[in-house]
């Protein structure tokens, strides 16, 4: 992960790395450009990555998504429907070529459920690394521990980022009940599967919030969330389980002390009921949240990365938080993959009844319903908010 100068002599750059001292994690070279490879991928579950990094990024300026499905496109159209002026191109080099000079980053924006790449995959970002691009890497394959790749960086001068490789075990931190000392709100974003829009919709309602006057803060989970910048966060699902619920209080507690914040808002992962992706289950244990916000995806009739499992209700996910921990959920948020504009309203309005909750689309529907299901739940944040705020009932 350190930045290495270049050599002629191969053995000389082994030598370099045998004595090079790793950089702390995301301390990245000057430059902000990159390139989003998600071939195969932009706009599906296993490329969130990259629709992440297309939706927001504060780290930085995406230039273009690489997807030869969907080359051509406007990346914001693809995804949501509404332009952004990054487009979607076929291949690496047209992606150098639309830049103009060579884009300091090619990030791998793939996030296939095995986090693993494949044999094409590698010779993408091998090519980046030619070129003389940054490459960072969000799968659970550390590519710092691939000869290949830490031979062809070292060549290159250029770095790769593994930004699921956790701290040593000596720096990780076990629960410890210091979560009781932050006074804010807690509101945990979760789901009922993965890839469901549980990070779009907590950034969305962190925006909404600082928006409206009501200091928010957010603490990512995954890895997409740090790769867009996040402050505070942690790649849960790349601990050891001993260290995560202690991890998330870590940076509850961090955020709370370092920002002062109104909300600290929690991004989920998984779901609580799902059988591979459970660290929904340390989230609620680390961050304590006072109140849940369930992601769904109604259209959804099985489990993203699992077939053979039946999606969960609403219903059931809400059931199983309540009993699972000491919080309350206080609203749902729709994904409406699949959806027509009718089926979205419908939805809305019928789980809106069954579960006698706020629910809304925060892709499709105002920032101001987010805030007003977080008032509803809080009231006492009201008089932070902005005179025009309202709380529906």
């Amino acid at each position: 992960m350190s930045a290495l100068t270049n050599s002629s002599s191969p053995l000389h750059a082994w030598q370099e790395l045998a004595e090079a001292v790793p950089a702390e994690p995301f301390a990245l070279p000057v430059g902000t450009t990159a390139v989003v490879y998600c071939e195969g991928q932009f706009g599906e579950q296993d490329g969130k990555t990259g629709n992440g990094l297309v939706r927001h990024s504060e780290k930085y300026e995406i230039l273009s998504v690489i997807d030869s499905r969907c080359a051509g496109a406007d990346a914001g159209t693809f995804l949501d429907g509404t332009p952004n002026g990054i487009p979607i191109v076929a291949t690496l080099s047209e992606a150098v070529a639309h830049a103009g000079p060579v884009p300091d980053y090619l990030i791998c924006g793939l996030a296939p459920a095995d986090g693993l790449l494949s044999e094409a995959q590698r010779i993408v970002l091998l090519d980046g690394i030619a070129r003389g691009m940054h490459v960072i890497n969000g799968l659970h394959e550390f590519l710092n521990d691939d000869a290949e790749f830490v031979a062809a960086a070292l060549l290159a001068g250029v770095t790769i980022t593994d930004v699921r490789r956790p701290k040593d075990t000596r720096d990780l931190h076990l629960f410890s009940g210091r979560i009781f000392d932050v006074t804010c709100p807690r509101i945990a974003v979760l789901g009922t599967d993965g890839a469901i829009g549980k990070r779009t919709t907590a950034t969305l309602l962190v925006q909404a919030l600082n928006a409206q006057g009501i200091k928010a803060v957010m603490v990512g989970t995954g890895q997409t969330t740090l790769i867009q910048g996040g402050k505070y966060g942690v790649a849960l699902d790349a601990l050891v389980p001993q260290f995560c619920s202690g991890e998330v209080e870590h940076q509850v507690v961090a955020a709370f002390e370092g920002e002062d914040p109104d909300v600290i808002v929690v991004e989920g992962q998984g779901s609580l009921s799902h059988p591979a992706y459970l660290t929904s289950g340390h989230i609620l244990r680390g961050s304590r949240p006072q109140g849940v916000i369930v992601q769904h995806a109604p259209k959804r009739q099985v489990l993203g990365d699992f077939p053979m499992m039946p999606m969960p209700t609403v219903a059931s996910e809400i059931a199983l938080i309540e009993a699972f921990a000491d919080t309350r959920v206080i609203g749902v948020t729709i994904n409406h993959e699949s959806m027509t504009a009718a089926e979205l309203d419908q939805s809305i309005d019928d789980h809106r009844e069954d579960l006698g909750l706020p629910v809304t689309d925060p892709l499709t529907r105002p920032g101001q319903d987010l805030v007003d299901m977080v008032l509803r739940a809080f009231p006492d944040l009201a008089p932070k908010a902005a005179p025009h705020t309202s709380i529906r009932g």
